[in-house]
């Protein structure tokens, strides 16, 4: 055949450890129909500083494949909740071929065609918690590349009519595809006619949605006579490829005629009366399926929107079994994204005849509806049983209806279906399902009422049971319950949602206690964080006693933001909120670096230095204008940390300097200054900021921060400047009568923080 070759490609990506599903890279493809084999190519490097990392560490990344929907991946081995059913994936792990760059390939021959999801992460790693900014960071960014290849100008088999081919000696095979509608409960396909060297030297292999494999549904037609293969239960609404193999070594030309026989299910049900359906056959739900009224799952199927309609009916699992039962549809009621309930009319309670099975159908629209959780909840009414030992079962299967007519074994599977099974009876009047992500399309779910007796399950022979029915889609499982969050997450142009949890709690909708935070650690992580502010309390005492009265308001501002976001910052159940936590976060990191500029400003005595009164008052004020263009820049930048406090380190040495060139003496002067003031706080602070740049973790935050707060708090009361003295002039002394001499007083000059000023004669001046 002809083909053609189609590429995609994505841009690249920052891949993060695996904490939970929100930190996964999400791509997603689109591969047609057709296809005959698709590649990706999934290049890997690493980059640090805007360079090549080749420094970085290798570290293996896996990547999840999964076609219709994205992989419900679970790296952690931690505990789904119950009911959940977890759909299959592929996973791959790609290893390090050079220093900064690996390239990895995955194949794929005759992949199912629509969406296809990629999704990549790194291994989870300690949980360090790092200043950004502080250092280069080594990044490892994701790449897949889509190379697929397509066949054109398939042959399209017709239901009913024969196709002759000659298979020349240099070919080894023909294929085909046949659409196989809806309601269409078999499909048989038969070589006639076949001749060749070796009588019919020809393999036929059959498979949905895509060419065959060599593990598809086949049938060799040497060993066979007539060649007629058949397919029970095929998927509505989709192409079959069919593919005539030929034997390897055969030589010649091989003649045959292929053809397709489609059994239709709506056709050879009751006759429906031709006037409209009474109101009692309406009536619903236990005159459902009355005999001679036409159910309201008689109606037909669309089709297409605006399509006319045929009878709906579904097959039994016997092929034999001519049997159809009408499908009941269902009102699409949307409420926000992800969030979808699905009203049966006429319901939600339903009748389920003993004679046959109740169906119905659940329609998820493509990639809008495969980010969520589709829930199902099945609710017995226990009364309507009427004492007998009845138990319903449910078979929830994807694309095509599955209604088993053997009792002794009650499942939802056949060898090229696979469905959920829930079931409900006296003692278990309650059953509940969750698919995360489920494939989009149509899901149908059947119910039949068995009645438990000494041999196995049998029909039962006059109980009609009622069953609650509620289907709806919603974001996360249980909105992730009270530890954790449900995020709503966006690649490109697809939303999906997931649960990021909280407290040490882990698993797919947080649920898994196994490192769960007790409530004693909570309250004593909250106390620990709140109370250590209190620090603030003697750093706020020296400020007033030494009439620094705006130092003081800014260490009490700190103090109360800080106790107060800590207290709404916890991941746990012990939160106290008073404010939006974004207000409070803002307060609490304006706070924390005005406390800073404003102790090293006072440290800087600018005021001797100066003479204008307000030069002090300027440079906090604006210190708090710039401070706060900075935080709203990048709240966890190091530079808002670090900027600020060089900028007014540098004042303060300006103003030691100059101090210091006027005097011709250090200053401070006083060793005790330096000694039992300045180099502690200086210490203090100094293991204060390493603590929060290096040790710091998501483990040990709890108290590394408690403890940075007590540091910080302390390292101010040991920084902060001590009472300024009064400047005092001496006036001048009495003149002595008689003598012409003056003793002329200059102006008291500072010697030091906290030596008193010294008033000394420097000059006599004659009268």
């Amino acid at each position: 055949g002809l083909f053609v070759t189609d590429y995609f490609t994505r841009t690249p990506r920052k891949l993060s450890p695996f904490r939970s599903f929100a930190s996964i890279e999400l791509f997603h493809f689109h591969i047609p129909e057709d296809t005959i084999i698709a590649v990706w190519n999934l290049i890997t490097f690493k980059e640090q500083g805007g360079t090549f990392g080749d420094q970085c560490p290798d570290r293996s990344i896996t990547v999840y494949f999964r076609s219709g929907a994205p992989s419900v991946i679970n790296p952690l081995h931690t505990h789904f909740p119950r009911d959940t059913a977890v759909p299959g994936s592929f996973a791959l792990t790609l290893t390090w071929t050079l220093p900064n760059r690996t390239t990895g390939v995955f194949n794929v021959t005759s992949p199912l065609p629509g969406d296809w999801f990629l999704a990549a992460h790194l291994p989870k790693d300690e949980g360090k918690i790092s200043v950004k900014g502080l250092y280069e960071e080594c990044q490892y960014l994701f790449q897949p590349q889509l190379i697929v290849q397509r066949l054109v100008n398939i042959a399209v088999l017709y239901p009913g009519h024969v196709t002759e081919q000659s298979m020349a000696p240099h070919n080894r095979s023909c294929l085909y595809k046949v659409f196989v509608p809806s309601y269409t409960s078999r499909v048989l396909v038969e070589v006639l006619r076949c001749h060749g060297a070796e009588g019919c030297p020809l393999w036929l292999r059959v498979r949905a949605k895509a060419p065959p494999l060599h593990n598809s549904t086949a049938l060799d037609c040497r060993e066979h006579a007539p060649c007629q293969l058949a397919l029970d239960l095929p998927f509505w609404q989709h192409w079959y490829y069919v593919l005539v193999e030929k034997h390897p070594g055969v030589p010649g030309t091989v003649s045959f005629q292929v053809t397709v026989q489609l059994t239709d299910c709506s056709r050879p049900s009751l006759a429906r009366p031709p006037f409209p359906p009474s109101s009692a056959s309406m009536n619903m739900p236990h005159s459902f399926g009355s005999v001679g009224g036409l159910a309201l799952g008689d109606s037909p199927p669309p089709t297409s929107p605006n399509a006319t309609k045929h009878p709906v009916s579904i097959p039994t699992a016997s092929p034999a079994s001519e049997r159809c039962w009408p499908v009941r549809p269902t009102l699409r009621n949307e409420l926000d994204t992800f969030s979808v309930h699905f009203y049966i009319f006429f319901g939600p309670n339903v009748s389920v005849p003993p004679d046959r099975p109740a169906v119905f159908v659940i329609n998820l629209l493509p990639v809008l509806d495969s980010g969520g959780v589709l829930n199902l909840e099945l609710r017995l009414n226990v009364s309507s049983l009427c004492g007998e030992n009845a138990t319903v079962f449910g078979c929830l299967n994807h694309e095509v209806p599955l209604t088993s007519s053997d009792n002794a074994s009650v499942t939802c599977e056949t060898e090229s279906l696979a469905g959920f099974l829930l079931s409900v009876n006296a003692t278990a009047s309650l059953s509940h399902l969750r698919i995360p992500y489920p494939q989009t399309g149509s899901w149908y779910l059947s119910l039949r009422s068995l009645c438990a007796t000494e041999h196995g399950f049998e029909p039962c022979t006059n109980v009609t049971a009622e069953v609650y029915l509620r289907a709806y889609l919603s974001p996360c499982i249980n909105d992730c319950g009270i530890y954790g969050q449900c995020k709503l997450l966006r690649t490109n142009n697809y939303l999906y949602a997931t649960c990021e949890c909280k407290a040490g709690w882990n698993g797919w909708g947080c649920t898994d206690n196994a490192e769960a935070f007790s409530y004693g650690f909570q309250l004593l992580s909250t106390l620990l964080l709140c109370l250590s502010n209190v620090m603030f309390v003697p750093p706020v005492a020296i400020a007033v006693r030494s009439h620094c009265l705006l130092e003081a308001a800014i260490y009490i501002f700190t103090m109360f933001f800080s106790t107060f976001y800590h207290a709404c910052d916890q991941p746990g159940i012990v939160v106290f909120c008073i404010m939006e936590y974004d207000v409070l976060q803002f307060c609490d990191f304006l706070g924390s670096l005005m406390s800073v500029w404003v102790t090293v400003i006072a440290m800087a005595r600018l005021q001797p230095v100066i003479k204008q009164a307000s030069a002090g008052k300027v440079l906090y004020l604006l210190g708090a204008m710039l401070l706060s263009m900075a935080l709203q820049m990048d709240r966890h930048g190091l530079w808002n940390l670090l900027g600020p406090s060089l900028f007014a380190l540098g004042i303060m040495a300006i103003a030691w300097t100059a101090r210091t060139i006027r005097r011709r003496h250090c200053y401070p002067p006083t060793w005790k200054r330096w000694a039992f003031y300045l180099c502690p706080g200086a210490l203090i602070a100094a293991a204060a900021v390493l603590l929060y740049a290096f040790v710091e973790t998501e483990e040990n935050y709890f108290y590394i921060h408690s403890i940075w707060h007590l540091l910080i708090a302390g390292s101010v009361g040991f920084l902060l400047p001590p009472r300024a003295k009064p400047s005092r002039r001496l006036g001048p002394l009495p003149r002595r009568k008689g003598c012409g001499y003056q003793l002329c007083v200059n102006e008291q000059e500072e010697l030091g923080l906290v030596d008193q000023a010294v008033a000394s004669i420097n000059s006599i001046c004659t009268s």
